[in-house]
């Protein structure tokens, strides 16, 4: 998979493309990446992702931003097992947001990315105070000569499936349920951190796993599996959160 940092000036060539930030890519950002890769294969076009770090609100209120599901790292690797062949990851800074919903569709999709499919979801806004949305980008799908499709919601056990949802049940300690939404078995990932080891005086071996943003979506004590590098899984106990001490008597 082609990872791309910048919108050049020139789109590289035609591109079928949707737009998100892919939190955890559920089983709703899932089910737009399958139709991205139908819509680009029938086309002869190039699967693209358009995303951005960090997360919009992140960047204008950080102390009130959601907790991620995934890193970036993680984020990709799930896009890659996707089918998607290009990510445009854009940095989302004061520059960005102060673009207008029109020159987002002038400057970045159609004379920077080329766009001739595109993809969003059903509540998708973008642009400068958050003007544009789907309605705009059909009005303007004429002009430009691109097509335009809006996702519907994917709904699971009567609810929409989103990643604030598995964020909720991740919170309350529904693995499973987050399981669910998620399409796969709910992971977190990390380097890992010499501690005091303590933990082998007790007779066991720890790992002390380092998370980018230090923020688990989940707190408590969980069965889980654990594994290193490409070694085969490991049965363990993972506490989750405020990192506890042990203290040597």
């Amino acid at each position: 998979m082609q990872i791309l940092r910048s919108v050049v000036d020139a789109a590289i060539s035609p591109v079928a493309l949707t737009i998100g930030n892919f939190d955890g890519v559920h089983l709703g950002h899932q089910a737009m990446l399958a139709k991205l890769r139908s819509a680009a294969s029938a086309r002869g076009l190039p699967a693209c992702v358009m995303t951005f770090e960090p997360h919009p609100r992140e960047f204008f209120a950080p102390d009130q931003a959601p907790v991620r599901l995934t890193s970036m790292r993680e984020k990709l690797e799930l896009l890659a097992q996707h089918g998607v062949e290009r990510v445009h990851l854009c940095r989302f800074n004061f520059a960005l947001a102060q673009v207008t919903a029109q020159d987002f569709i002038d400057r970045i999709l159609v004379r920077g990315l080329g766009v001739h499919w595109l993809q969003v979801g059903d509540d998708f806004r973008f642009g400068a105070r958050r003007a544009g949305d789907i309605s705009m980008l059909k009005a303007e799908a004429p002009r430009h000569g691109y097509e335009v499709e809006a996702m519907p919601t994917v709904v699971l056990d009567g609810k929409r499936v989103s990643s604030t949802a598995v964020r909720e049940a991740l919170a309350a300690g529904d693995v499973a349920k987050a399981g669910r939404l998620l399409g796969r078995s709910y992971s977190i990932s990390g380097r890992v951190v010499r501690g005091d080891r303590l933990g082998r005086e007790l007779g066991f071996p720890t790992a002390n796993v380092q998370m980018k943003h230090n923020r688990p979506p989940l707190t408590g004590i969980f069965a889980v599996e654990f594994t290193r590098g490409n070694g085969a899984p490991l049965q363990g106990v993972a506490s989750l959160g405020v990192r506890p001490t042990v203290k040597a008597r």
